[in-house]
């Protein structure tokens, strides 16, 4: 049986382009802190990375310190700063503030943009935020590469990101802010990352990291997101039509163009996502971040839904690879299912 993997939010597929610069780098035998020429050329490709993903977030000229990924990025920006945050943030960023700013209408109200996070786009439900000028921390994760967005025009602080997240590897990501910021190191040691994040950088996963993101941004200028907004949209009208009493979260506001979040009153988001994936569709009932716990979701219920609407949450996210015929496919597949369930 064909799979249609339509869960892009939790991961997406490795981009050629990374894949390429990772096999390179394995040839590479240096540490990048060794001073010989096998270190130099280490050194090298986790620099060239470092331009790449710093000009691909319009970031040109800042400290780019890489990591293992968002939530350590997270932890190194955050921590120890009592920054304010609206409860619909990641856990990774939830751990570390004060979940107190309102949201009206799925946007998040900030009154002090310098001692607040706010976050690109969110996971579950692909809203897109408008970020404040003079915003402190921004997590752009789920939104880099899929909406416009630049360093240089933001007026945030500091940003952070996740290279799997627009088809680089898993395991790297960074935190992004000015050139010459203090930022307390987190993980202490060889002073590596300019003395911010000690250990020998992962240079397999950097190139990929650079490679990608290069890629990422000269799609979203090329439009290419737009098509799969439309097949967004065809998904949603169709569940819709098979549907009535199913919520779209976030529709009437910015989204990410290849999410849809929607509520089934009565038919849990788990079981939904089991049932999907028995007839080859990949889909998930929120952040992969959160799967396998049994509990409604903050995000939702940030947004006002009541528990037993949240609790029949399902997530579809597409990617650029995404097909049509994937998109009907699971719409068949979820309309028999729920055809068989009401019949029950």
């Amino acid at each position: 049986m064909k799979r249609a993997y339509l869960d892009h939010n939790a991961t997406t597929p490795l981009r050629a382009e990374a894949r390429d610069a990772m096999l390179a780098a394995m040839d590479v035998v240096g540490n990048p802190s060794s001073v010989h020429a096998e270190g130099r050329a280490a050194k090298g490709i986790v620099e060239k990375a470092r331009v790449q993903l710093a000009e691909a977030v319009g970031a040109s000229g800042a400290d780019v310190v890489f990591t293992s990924g968002a939530t350590e990025a997270a932890a190194l920006a955050l921590a120890g700063r009592g920054l304010k945050a609206a409860p619909i943030e990641h856990d990774a960023v939830h751990a570390w503030v004060d979940p107190v700013l309102p949201i009206v209408d799925g946007k998040v109200v900030v009154d002090d943009p310098a001692g607040s996070v706010v976050q690109l786009a969110n996971s579950e439900t692909g809203i897109v935020q408008d970020l404040p000028k003079g915003l402190a921390v921004s997590d752009i994760t789920q939104g880099f590469g899929r909406v416009p967005f630049a360093f240089s025009w933001a007026g945030v602080e500091m940003i952070f990101l996740s290279a799997h997240k627009f088809g680089g590897p898993k395991g790297v990501g960074a935190l992004i802010f000015p050139a010459g910021t203090d930022v307390a190191a987190q993980i202490k040691g060889g002073g590596q990352e300019m003395g911010r994040r000690s250990g020998t950088e992962n240079v397999i996963a950097i190139a990929g990291m650079g490679a990608a993101a290069v890629a990422a941004q000269a799609d979203l200028a090329a439009g290419k997101w737009d098509r799969v907004a439309k097949l967004r949209n065809i998904l949603e009208k169709a569940i819709e039509a098979a549907e009535k009493s199913t919520i779209f979260v976030g529709k009437g506001v910015s989204r990410l163009p290849n999410t849809s979040c929607f509520a089934t009153p009565g038919w849990k988001g788990e079981t939904q996502v089991m049932a999907m994936d028995l007839a080859g569709c990949a889909v998930s009932a929120g952040s992969a971040c959160s799967s396998g716990k049994v509990k409604t979701s903050r995000v939702l219920q940030a947004l006002s839904l009541d528990d037993e609407v949240a609790a029949g949450a399902l997530r579809v996210s597409l990617g650029l690879e995404t097909t049509e015929e994937e998109v009907m496919r699971f719409v068949q597949a979820w309309t028999e299912k729920r055809a068989r369930r009401r019949a029950a």
